[in-house]
């Protein structure tokens, strides 16, 4: 029998929900009329409660950025045309192709009808809605100003986005690589310098005199080979153990810390932090939220626990009554130009405008960066794959020139 999920109010203005096994909608919003209750949402719930539902095994949580960017422009859209919010949420959730952003939009629209503010139901989906996300609907919401909320959001998520996959895709050649050039040497050090340790044997006899360089390689693949069952369980524990730890606060810190001081990386990782900074305080300024909330909201996604702290403390000086561009000039983490262009913003009152050049700024910076640590890991690597396949053939190479000189 079919079942269907009800959400209506009472005369008190109260949301009451539940379930019928009425034949129709129409029996249920009859049913209901007669309760005095005033229907606002009726479902079908029949594919909810008969026997196991293979499409949730294969639906994932996890809501794409590109679906939450297009979610958020036709919002704002919606919203600018002057649909209701209501509508527009129902809207989008029967037409999106996100199985998991249709589930929380199900949920949003259940609240929203209950009478709770947008950013309040928002907020209770906290790994698709950041608190950027939240506190900017919030604060268009308090303004009445959701539709340009809703563009500054998308506009955002879109940027950072962009650098994601720019970092990423820069990343993804040297890990490929990183990963051929392991499982190189340890095929290697299995499979073939035995064996070639056991032709040189064959030929020199137990008794050769082999060239330090091959004792080296044939010592390390004997090592390899009669011990592979605790080498190879030890590295996994090791990598596992690594990653447990940076995921603890005083292991990110330290992780975070210790990235700020390789060359090369540390460059990216400070533009990226500042561009995030930039950014994401001039949206959350821009939309009027209070400046401690700003330098709050902004400490918890700019990526970095030293840039986190920064922000923190710049947030407990600026309470004291100290100017932002002065806190923040005198903090050697930040560029000087980051420091100059808040000045000029607190002084013209646009820090909002102003901080989005130096967000747009650092952004190409990013790319630049990007580009030229790419063009140095590629052939880096390429240099180390080669030096690993040379060494080899030396090793193997020098015993069998020795034992022809012999031979003649």
């Amino acid at each position: 029998m079919t079942k269907f999920l009800y959400i209506a109010t009472d005369t008190a203005h109260k949301p009451v929900t539940g379930t019928t096994d009425l034949t129709d909608r129409a029996a249920v919003i009859a049913a209901l009329k007669k309760q005095g209750l005033r229907p606002i949402s009726i479902k079908e719930a029949s594919s909810v409660n008969v026997g196991f539902n293979f499409s949730k095994l294969l639906t994932t949580k996890h809501v794409k950025t590109d679906h939450l960017v297009i979610m958020t422009r036709q919002l704002s859209a919606m919203v600018s045309a002057g649909v209701p919010l209501i509508r527009a949420l129902t809207s989008l959730e029967q037409h999106t192709e996100s199985p998991a952003l249709k589930k929380i939009l199900t949920g949003v629209i259940s609240d929203v009808e209950g009478g709770s503010a947008l950013g309040d139901a928002l907020n209770k989906y906290p790994d698709t809605f950041n608190d950027v996300y939240v506190n900017m609907v919030r604060a268009g919401e308090a303004a009445g100003i959701l539709d340009d909320i809703l563009k500054r959001l998308a506009v955002q998520q879109e940027k950072n986005a962009t650098i994601r996959k720019k970092v990423r895709s820069a990343m993804a050649y040297p890990t490929v690589l990183i990963f051929i050039t392991v499982l190189a040497f340890f095929g290697l050090m299995l499979f073939v310098i035995p064996q070639i340790g056991k032709i040189l044997t064959d030929l020199g006899g137990p008794d050769a005199e082999l060239p330090a360089i091959t004792l080296f390689m044939l010592g390390i693949s004997s090592v390899i080979t009669n011990f592979w069952f605790i080498i190879f369980p030890l590295i996994g524990g090791a990598i596992y153990g690594f990653l447990r730890y940076i995921k603890t606060p005083r292991g990110k810190e330290l992780f975070h810390r210790a990235i700020l001081k390789i060359p090369g990386i540390r460059t990216i990782i400070k533009k990226l932090a500042v561009a995030r900074f930039a950014r994401t305080f001039s949206a959350l300024l821009g939309a009027g939220v209070a400046v401690l909330e700003c330098l709050a909201v902004t400490a918890r996604s700019v990526g970095n626990v030293v840039y986190e702290k920064a922000l923190l403390e710049a947030a407990t000086e600026v309470k004291n009554g100290k100017a932002l561009s002065a806190v923040i000039g005198d903090n050697p983490i930040f560029p000087p130009i980051v420091a100059q262009m808040l000045a000029v913003g607190e002084e013209t009152g646009q820090t909002d405008v102003v901080l989005v050049k130096v967000a747009e700024f650092y952004e190409e910076e990013v790319d630049v960066a990007i580009e030229g640590l790419s063009s140095i890991i590629e052939p880096a690597m390429i240099v180390v794959m080669g030096g690993m396949v040379g060494l080899i053939a030396a090793s193997v190479m020098s015993p069998i020139a020795g034992l022809a000189q012999n031979i003649r």
